[in-house]
């Protein structure tokens, strides 16, 4: 099947498997709205179209940083254990309905204890929530597994709490780790610690890089920290020239290195041009393992169904291009072999076997 025989409620229906998404960058516009009412915060508008319109134009404006800065309306309102219960089920559901059968969330609980909760507090909130959701789901036919990954801020110091917090719930839902905020100007390295603890407790863990911050970020993510997986990592494409993998670029590859692509997000902050030219293609056809992500939901006014279409219509991709990327994904979550296997031969290739 050609790439222009597949329309949008087809996509729909295709199994999906999400790994690069931000809890607090995927809450629903309505719930923004009446939540904040709840704890007294003021949002641009209290209109919920208005304010998903809000949050998409804050969000192209090409840099980073003012990118992560729309993020005080929704941390706002999930500062209390009833905004954090609700959020975390309404994240599931919505994935559900979107066709996601696999997905791993990812945020920074110490960002949410602004209303007295502990950061320990928050992760068993969100899981509470997250199971809630997942119960829901199935109980609709539309299951989908949810793992977490915990992530520390990298300009911050609490890093090390959230990595301790990663080993400790290890078994309780959290399936790894990231460190997330503004790269240019903080290295990896800087949380070399609690990387090294949780190579030694076993724990996983991916790294933004290769967004904000060129090939140094990637390489130190990979080769100074010892990431399975790079956040993004666009960037990776400096390092090949008319198709010749440098030594970096050779890596990610012959090691099956996961690359968490968000081409709605890097259009906005300026790290692709247009969804034609983004790198994901050319990586793919290069034989990167390249996965399909929506980084913030809310924030890019995207869903898996929407990436997935943008890319068939502008970059020409195919169904099975788009199974590629899933599989890819699959394959490079952090949940144990057995359950990847499981979920590639039980329900992400038959999906597509009967969307098609």
């Amino acid at each position: 099947m050609t790439a222009t025989r597949v329309d949008t409620e087809v996509i729909r229906r295709l199994p999906k498997a999400v790994l690069h998404d931000h809890l607090d960058g995927g809450l629903r516009p309505a719930t923004v709205v009446e939540l904040a009412d709840a704890v007294g915060h003021t949002l641009p508008t209290t209109d919920p179209d208005e304010l998903a319109a809000w949050y998409y134009e804050a969000a192209n404006s090409g840099d980073l940083v003012r990118y992560i800065a729309t993020f005080e309306h929704t941390l706002a309102v999930m500062q209390s254990r009833e905004g954090l219960l609700r959020t975390a089920e309404e994240y599931v559901l919505d994935l559900a309905a979107d066709g996601v059968v696999y997905a791993e969330v990812r945020y920074a609980p110490e960002l949410n204890t602004a209303g007295g909760l502990t950061m320990r507090e928050v992760v068993e909130t969100v899981q509470e929530g997250l199971a809630a959701g997942m119960a829901k789901a199935a109980a609709a036919g539309t299951p989908v597994r949810v793992g977490t990954l915990l992530c520390g801020m990298r300009m911050f110091d609490r890093v090390r709490e959230a990595a301790d917090l990663a080993v400790a719930y290890r078994d309780a839902g959290v399936v790894g780790f990231d460190i997330a905020g503004a790269e240019d100007g903080f290295p990896p390295a800087d949380h070399l610690a609690a990387f090294e603890h949780l190579r030694r407790e076993s724990v996983p863990f991916t790294i933004h890089a290769g967004e904000a911050y060129g090939l140094p970020s990637i390489h130190q993510a990979l080769q100074v920290c010892g990431a399975q997986r790079i956040g993004h990592g666009v960037r990776i494409t400096e390092d090949i020239v008319d198709g010749k993998l440098g030594r970096l670029a050779g890596w990610v590859r012959d090691r099956r290195v996961a690359l968490e692509m968000c081409p709605t997000s890097n259009l906005q902050t300026g790290c692709a041009t247009s969804i034609a030219e983004h790198p994901i293609t050319a990586l793919k056809d290069l034989g990167f393992r390249v996965t399909l992500n929506t980084d913030n939901r809310l924030v890019s006014g995207t869903t898996m169904t929407r990436e997935m279409s943008l890319l068939v219509e502008e970059a020409g991709w195919t169904v099975e291009d788009l199974r590629t990327v899933t599989v890819n994904a699959v394959k490079s979550a952090f949940i144990p072999f057995d359950e990847r296997r499981a979920l590639i031969e039980e329900v992400v290739l038959p999906g597509y076997a009967a969307a098609l």
